[in-house]
């Protein structure tokens, strides 16, 4: 197999480890909840918990692949993801808990944006949306599996087993890596690089915000969707199991989709019309589930089939813009964005929610966020000074 896409294999399957991690807790949380003596906010808050800390530790992130080497930071994520994954398993209190997932977090941040500039390193101008859309796969692949597996085996085991096997799957990533990967010759940039380097000049700087930003609001977006769609779909009709059941559909139709959408993007000269099509394809499907409920189940599905079709694009950007050694401080940037649309936008659509008294808020929201998407890109490809129907700055 070529260097290049068996790193991309590994990085893949040991990335899917962080969605098997965080999916864990709320497969198990009817358990949880009841041992531990949570509340739905409580619940909700350790759920959040594993994405905040990126919002303190993504730069740094960055700065320390830079210094220390991508491969080396990543391990020691892993290891973390390990420690933290054991600690929550073990818990017989909130506190504990809390900090178990905080450390697991921790780790996940450095896998998140040091893997993303690992995949970049390896297909910087050539294929990088196809790889980066086989990479971005991997957490909704370990999500799918979490909710497959922990669901049915907490009710025979208990969640405390459950939380133990997530913290062996990375414990299985962290051997995978450090026997089978073999480092790009720019993990670790040489000290002349470093000397050399004058970091992030001011547009490129811009460009990465503008990419950080659609990926920020994307996942924003898509997380509202699939948090508040089983209870609006509950309200619309549906029993308990059948709205969960099409959330659980949906989930994987993006799956589908976004591996859909590397494809098409390595095919075709049309990133304008991906990103068109798979972001006014959501939005359609979203308001038509929040205006027509007896189509809600079927909309939210097909929202799952168009919604991934211009993520490879998306997480493709950075790497058009960041030269070989700015790209830890350049991915550092963008995925700041992500953490703060994590963290951000599904607390507004509660308050949307609580404030209007419309139970299909949320869903309108993220229709509009979904248009949002298109504005940030055509933003970035003013900004990057590109064509009408060029993809932006460099061909891959």
């Amino acid at each position: 197999m070529d260097v290049r896409w068996r790193a991309l294999a590994l990085l893949t399957l040991a990335r899917i480890s962080m969605g098997v991690q965080f999916q864990s807790l709320p497969s198990v949380s009817s358990g949880v909840m009841h041992d531990l003596s949570l509340g739905y906010a409580e619940l909700g808050f350790l759920i959040g918990l594993y994405f905040l800390p990126g919002v303190a530790f993504a730069l740094p992130a960055g700065a320390a692949g830079h210094r220390l080497g991508d491969k080396r930071v990543v391990l020691f994520g892993l290891v973390l993801m390990v420690l933290g994954g054991l600690l929550a398993a073990s818990a017989s209190s909130v506190g504990v808990l809390t900090a178990g997932r905080a450390l697991s977090g921790v780790g996940a941040v450095l896998l998140n944006v040091l893997m993303s500039k690992m995949v970049t390193d390896w297909f910087a101008g050539r294929e990088l949306s196809l790889a980066m859309s086989i990479f971005s796969n991997s957490f909704p692949i370990g999500m799918g599996l979490a909710l497959l597996v922990f669901g049915r085996l907490s009710g025979v085991v208990g969640w405390q087993a459950c939380l133990l096997v997530a913290a062996l799957v990375p414990a299985a990533a962290l051997l995978l890596l450090s026997m089978r990967y073999v480092p790009h010759p720019n993990d670790r940039a040489s000290a002349r690089q470093q000397a050399q380097s004058a970091g992030l000049d001011r547009r490129a700087l811009i460009l990465v915000c503008i990419a950080g930003a659609m990926w920020g609001t994307f996942n924003g977006a898509l997380a509202t969707m699939t948090s508040f769609s089983p209870q609006y779909l509950a309200a619309a009709g549906m029993d308990t199991a059948t709205a969960a059941s099409a959330v659980a559909a949906a989930t994987w139709a993006v799956v589908v989709s976004v591996q859909l959408g590397g494809v098409l993007a390595h095919k075709l000269n049309a990133p304008t019309a991906l990103f068109s099509v798979g972001c006014i394809g959501w939005a359609g499907c979203t308001l038509l589930a929040a205006t027509v409920p007896e189509l809600a189940g079927p909309a939210t599905v097909a929202a799952g089939f168009v919604l991934g079709l211009p993520v490879g694009l998306i997480l493709s950007l950075p790497g058009q813009v960041l030269q070989p050694s700015t790209r830890a401080a350049g991915m550092a940037v963008f995925f700041l964005w992500l953490y703060a649309g994590h963290g951000l936008v599904p607390g507004l659509a509660g308050l949307v929610q609580d404030w209007s008294g419309v139970a299909a808020a949320p869903l309108l929201l993220t229709s509009t966020l979904a248009i949002g998407i298109l504005v940030l890109y055509a933003l970035f490809r003013s900004v990057a000074g590109t064509r009408s129907g060029a993809r932006p700055l460099r061909a891959e």
